[in-house]
């Protein structure tokens, strides 16, 4: 009984097969005929010998297995059954028994291994000593219950080779028929594949015999064909009748060939035309084919002719005659026949063509020359009138002129853009005029079907006389005869008309000048287009520009301030400015350029005008404002070079900006400045001398790392603080230098000017005539802080004093008129400075300030600053912060050199405070709701 295990064969091991060596040279073209029949036979019998090989390595692999399969069982079960076999296995020591006898079996019967095994599987037996002890590799299981084994599978090294191929395992029983040990035999692939390799050459002999047969046959052939050729392949033989046959019938020119005995012996396709002849013209007689007598006389006479021109019908033929084989004396001559009358029609379609060609050149020189929709219609109007039409208008969208994206529903609704041509003797609608089509019109059905609508005579075309009966009669009257509408389409997307006309004294338009039309119109429609586009983002840019700019100037009593914005012609920029109140009636001055142009410069400056206010409100000194935004520059420009925008993205970096800013305090009537890589500003003092404010340069913001230096400027009272970017006094025309001249000269006797006079005033002297930069002026006028509307005083370190203060407070407003706030301000004196002296140090400060609100200061040399945190129910401080937060409009704190100030703002209405929207004693009151407070006092 045969068990086959499920194992997967080793890698067969075949040694190498022989491969004849190519042949470097061929005695045979491969292009001919000959030569591909000679690779067919080769392939054939390529073909012919893999097949035998492979038929019988099969065949040899499946005897040998069967072979060795007889051979291994055999003796496996010949040591199995031999005598002193299965008492070795139950000895002591069955190996130094079995393995000279299994060796020597082994070579006996030619095989590769004879393995003696115990029934767990270990080998007792091995042809290499050092195996043996180890794991048997095999199915032997089977055996064990007295069945024989048979399978293919891999196992240790061989004397033949490593891995068997064909084994067999069967069982060794004592004298009771019990299995006491198992021996397996087997042969390795290599000695089964050796039983098929002493054939090979003879199938490689006889293909080689058949190469050589083929190679002879083929040759013998070849020159055969050669001879009968002359020397020419199938290939050039088939390429020579056809490029003759392509020449002949393909030229634009007659060609008749007769012979000696005056038949027409052929004819192309070209002569035939010329000269009306029948279908079964060739091999007649040339008298007999009823050709005019001119003609027949050219044709029968011997004599050559070189371009006589002889009249056939209504053609004149341009005829040349020459002999053929001349030198031979066959007779017979070669005739060629050109028609003079279409070659001179083809020269005027060729002179019309060059015309429409240089056209079209001027088109595209001259239409879209500018970024203006309207002029780029009247260049396409101009351009196409009088050399294509007589007259010639232009209707567009009112999306389209507003810089909108078009849409079909204002198809019926077309403003006339441009007018070019006779339009002084047509009634045409006049320019700006808003036009209702028809559904019938040209025009409508020419923006409904996407393509050009030709009228070759308007006295029949009934939609364009019913858009305007009265307006088409007169026209009609005028001599207007033709007309072609075509489109203005771009992206797909229809922009407008375009109408040709011509009267009676021009030809009427054709076909063909639809088509011109139509090429012309699509070249016009992108230059509108992208007027189209570029003024929608112009107008995007500008407006979010515009919209990020001051938009009015907040309520302040420390300046009377004016400005001017002025974009650039082509684009918006970076330009901006800012007035920006500040607590103790203080008022910040921003003037900034970022570098570069477009919306994204003008996003640019949107972040840095929002930062300036953002650091304003933090109150924090003049350098680290400046200091905190050439940060955020910096930052900024890395976002963008490390982000993920695109190579072409407009704006790439910011690559820096300019900035000046200034605090104006008019209590001390002083002005702190400092600026980054921007024009100084200039002072006009209040005589109306005008002078630099001395402010350090420093670097522009985006470099990162640099200082920026400060300065502390008195201005008396009616001085005027001008602030600039250098669009206003640098072009490209002139130098910085020379535009700073010239403001200090527009400045100059300003003194009694008001501030909106000033600015007027300057640009009126140094606005150029086209801007290629935005323009951002502002200008300040100072007021200084009535003495007699401040009260300051100093207050001990003792709270003791506290009342005292309240009292003087008291009394200020009483002299100011504010009675009624006193109640609310004495309170916020009181909780300020009880908290300066408890948590701060001194010096202690109070000042109060009337100006549009009552500004209460409690400064202090300490800078720790007061949080404002929710007391619980049973602390019994810790509500001061809460009582200013409610009584004050707003409060805060600001670092000085010397500590803090902490303020409070009251708004005044007619000169008192407005009311609280809590009663005092309700709100203190409210200030012990459980669910509202809790936390530690301040």
């Amino acid at each position: 009984m045969e068990v086959f295990s499920g194992r997967p064969r080793s890698p067969e091991r075949h040694p190498p097969v022989g491969r004849p060596r190519a042949r470097r040279a061929s005695l045979l073209d491969v292009r001919s005929a000959a030569g591909q029949v000679f690779l067919l036979q080769v392939v054939i019998v390529v073909l012919l010998v893999v097949a035998a090989v492979v038929g019988m390595m099969l065949q040899g692999a499946r005897d040998a297995l069967q072979q060795g399969r007889r051979a291994s069982v055999i003796a496996a079960q010949s040591f199995a059954s031999a005598p002193g076999t299965a008492e070795a296995l139950q000895g002591r020591d069955p190996s130094a028994v079995l393995q000279p006898r299994a060796e020597a079996a082994r070579k006996r019967a030619g095989l590769d291994f004879v393995v003696v095994l115990s029934t767990k599987g270990i080998r007792y037996t091995y042809p290499y000593p050092g195996e043996i002890g180890k794991k048997f590799v095999g199915t032997f299981e089977p055996a064990l219950k007295g069945r024989t084994v048979i399978e293919q599978a891999g196992g240790p090294p061989l004397p033949a080779g490593r891995g068997t191929d064909v084994q067999a395992v069967v069982p060794v029983t004592d004298s009771r028929g019990k299995v006491v040990g198992l021996v397996s035999a087997g042969l390795t692939v290599k000695n089964v594949a050796a039983l098929w390799l002493p054939q090979l050459p003879i199938i490689l002999g006889s293909g080689g015999a058949a190469l050589v047969l083929a190679m002879t046959g083929t040759t013998l052939v070849s020159r055969r064909l050669r001879q009968h050729t002359h020397g020419m392949s199938p290939v050039e033989l088939a390429q020579l009748y056809e490029h003759h046959d392509a020449v002949l019938h393909a030229v634009r020119e007659g060609v008749l060939i007769t012979g000696a005995d005056g038949r027409l012996l052929l004819a192309n396709d070209e002569a035939a035309r010329l000269l009306g002849l029948p279908e079964d013209a060739q091999g007649r007689p040339v008298r007999e084919l009823g050709l005019p007598e001119p003609v027949m006389g050219l044709l029968a006479s011997p004599e050559a002719i070189t371009d006589e021109v002889y009249r056939a019908g209504n053609r004149l033929l341009a005829v040349n005659k020459r002999p053929t084989y001349p030198q031979a004396g066959r007779g017979g001559s070669v005739v060629t026949l050109r028609d003079t009358t279409e070659l001179a029609a083809v020269s005027g379609r060729a002179e019309v063509a060059r015309e429409r060609l240089e056209l079209l050149y001027e088109a595209g020189v001259g239409i879209g020359t500018t970024l203006d929709v309207g002029q780029t219609a009247q260049e396409l109007a101009e351009v196409a009138a009088p050399q294509f039409a007589d007259l010639v208008t232009v209707d567009l969208l009112d999306a389209v002129l507003r810089g909108w994206e078009p849409t079909a529903e204002g198809w019926r609704h077309l403003r006339r853009a441009a007018i070019a041509g006779a339009q002084r003797m047509m009634p045409v609608y006049p320019l700006g005029e808003l036009i209702t089509f028809s559904v019938r019109s040209p025009q409508m059905r020419t923006l409904q079907e996407g393509r050009g609508v030709l009228e070759t005579d308007l006295r029949h075309a009934r939609g364009w006389r019913e858009q305007d009966p009265e307006r088409a009669r007169k026209a009609l009257e005028g001599g207007l005869r033709s007309l072609v509408t075509v489109p203005l389409r771009a992206r797909n997307v229809a922009l407008g008309v375009v109408n040709f006309y011509r009267t009676a004294d021009s030809p009427p338009f054709v076909p063909e000048d639809l088509a011109f039309a139509e090429e012309l119109a699509a070249r016009a429609a992108v230059t509108i287009d992208n007027a189209r586009r570029f003024a929608r983002e112009h107008a995007m840019a500008v407006t979010l520009q515009r919209s990020l700019l001051p938009r009015g100037q907040p309520e302040q009593d420390a300046l009377e301030v004016a400005w001017r914005y002025l974009p650039a012609e082509a684009g918006v920029g970076g330009d901006w400015f800012d007035v920006i109140p500040l607590p103790g009636a203080r008022v910040a001055l921003v003037m900034g350029d970022v570098v570069g142009r477009g919306l994204h410069a003008a996003a640019t400056m949107g972040r840095l005008r929002t930062a300036v206010h953002n650091f304003a409100v933090l109150d924090l000194p003049v350098d680290e404002v400046l200091g905190n935004l050439d940060d955020l520059v910096v930052r900024m420009d890395n976002e963008e070079r490390t982000g993920d925008a695109p190579e072409d993205h407009e704006g790439e970096g910011v690559t820096g900006a300019t900035c000046l800013y200034a605090v104006y305090d008019p209590v001390a009537a002083a002005c702190t400045m400092a600026r980054a890589g921007h024009p100084e500003p200039v002072v006009v003092h209040p005589d109306g001398t005008v002078a630099c404010a001395g402010v350090p340069a420093s670097a522009p913001l985006g470099l990162g790392g640099y200082p920026f230096e400060t300065t502390e400027l008195p201005l008396p009272e009616g001085s005027q603080l001008v602030l600039y970017t250098d669009g206003l006094v640098e072009d490209r025309t002139q130098d910085i230098d020379v535009g700073l001249g010239r403001l200090r000269r527009a400045l100059a006797g300003s003194g009694s000017r008001t501030p909106d006079e000033t600015c007027q005033a300057v640009i009126d002297a140094l606005k150029p005539s086209h801007s290629s930069d935005d323009i951002a002026l502002l200008t300040a006028r100072t007021r200084a802080f009535p003495r007699s509307r401040v009260a300051e005083w100093d207050v001990p370190p003792d709270p003791a004093l506290v009342p005292s203060v309240r009292a003087r407070c008291r009394q200020t407003l009483r002299e100011w008129g504010l009675e009624e706030s006193g109640f609310a301000t004495e309170l916020i004196v009181s909780e300020l400075v009880t908290n300066a002296i408890r948590y701060g140090s001194p010096p202690v400060t109070v000042r109060l300030l009337h100006g549009r609100c009552l500004i209460c200061e409690v400064s202090d040399g300490s800078g720790t600053s007061p949080r404002l945190r929710r007391a619980a129910t049973t602390d019994e401080g810790g509500r001061g912060l809460f009582l200013v937060a409610q009584f004050a409009q707003r409060w805060g704190t600001r670092y000085t050199a010397r500590g803090k100030v902490i303020w409070a703002e009251q708004v005044l209405h007619d000169g008192t405070a407005a009311a609280s929207p809590l009663a005092p004693v309700d709100f203190l009151l409210d200030q012990f709701d459980l669910d509202q407070l809790e936390g530690p006092a301040v």
